[in-house]
């Protein structure tokens, strides 16, 4: 009696245990990403960039399209960065250029997240045909250069914000795909695996509720390394007029409006080239920093 007893405490008790546990990973993780100080400083920019592009009509001195000044005009108290090709104030350009810069990185990445975890996951879990087609998929979307790829189907299907999003999100998932794959083919021969498929568990679920969790962790590190190869993206498709058109502030499209006066008036090629910079760098650095306290074995140091 004293064994029956306890055995439907079993079950909680195993919950308990595991509940601590994952609370502890967490904690020492977010330790290891706190003693990371590059790590800290690129999260700090970030926050200073969402901050930017949350309260831009706040920090923003005056209207990012209107023309209020000559062409080119000289920095002063009243405009500290100075002013653009046609007469706009060029700080506020550039913080409102923060809210497209955001908006195609995270929404893009998503989107690639999302296709690639799908497409990975399927390709690893069935094998077989299905493996081998989805496969082919892939390498053939690698194969392609990513920038010719986009700049044609910019072309094809118009340039706005949502088609930047769009056109890279679903040309950027490849890379998801293939570690996603790898990681399922190692996962689903585990023991609970295969006690779900034992139960009776459709496959689909065991592929959402079982598998795609415990691969999360490699997912979010290469996305977040992944969202300054985006801005980048978007800045490029930008600049050629085939991203964000004008008079919408994008840092791509401010290079664009100063490179025909680079050397005459280079300030305006130089303040959105160093955000783009600097925020690609903030990126990548968070990125290593979430990869090391994820997995401090894939140190260099």
């Amino acid at each position: 009696m004293a064994a029956t007893s306890m055995h439907p405490q079993t079950p909680k008790l195993a919950l308990a245990k595991q509940q601590p546990k994952r609370r502890s990973e967490f904690i020492q993780a977010w330790r290891r990403f706190r003693n990371n100080k590059l790590a800290i400083a690129g999260l700090l920019f970030l926050l200073l960039i969402c901050a930017m592009a949350i309260f831009a009509p706040l920090l923003a001195p005056y209207d990012p399209t209107e023309i209020i000044a000559k062409r080119g005009a000289e920095a002063s108290a009243a405009h500290p960065l100075g002013f653009d090709d046609i007469g706009r104030d060029l700080l506020s350009r550039i913080i409102y250029g923060t809210r497209p810069a955001l908006i195609v990185g995270l929404v893009a990445t998503f989107v690639s997240v999302v296709i690639g975890v799908l497409v990975g996951a399927i390709s690893g879990y069935f094998g077989g045909w299905i493996d081998t087609v989805l496969s082919r998929i892939v390498d053939t979307l690698m194969a392609f250069p990513t920038l010719a790829l986009l700049l044609l189907l910019a072309s094809v299907l118009g340039p706005s914000l949502t088609t930047t999003v769009v056109i890279i999100g679903i040309t950027s998932w490849s890379r998801f795909a293939r570690v996603v794959r790898a990681d399922v083919m190692a996962l689903k021969e585990t023991d609970f695996v295969t006690a779900a498929r034992a139960t009776g568990v459709r496959n689909g679920r065991i592929i959402l509720n079982h598998l795609v969790p415990n691969i999360l962790g490699p997912v979010i590190v290469l996305a977040s390394l992944g969202i300054g190869g985006v801005i980048i993206l978007e800045a490029a498709l930008s600049f050629l007029g085939l991203g964000l058109q004008r008079p919408t502030p994008s840092w791509g499209l401010i290079l664009a409006d100063g490179r025909a006066w680079i050397r005459q008036l280079p300030h305006i090629t130089t303040y959105p080239g160093i955000m783009i910079f600097l925020t690609v760098l903030a990126f990548n650095l968070f990125g290593d920093g979430v990869r090391d306290a994820l997995d401090p074995k894939q140190r260099g140091d």
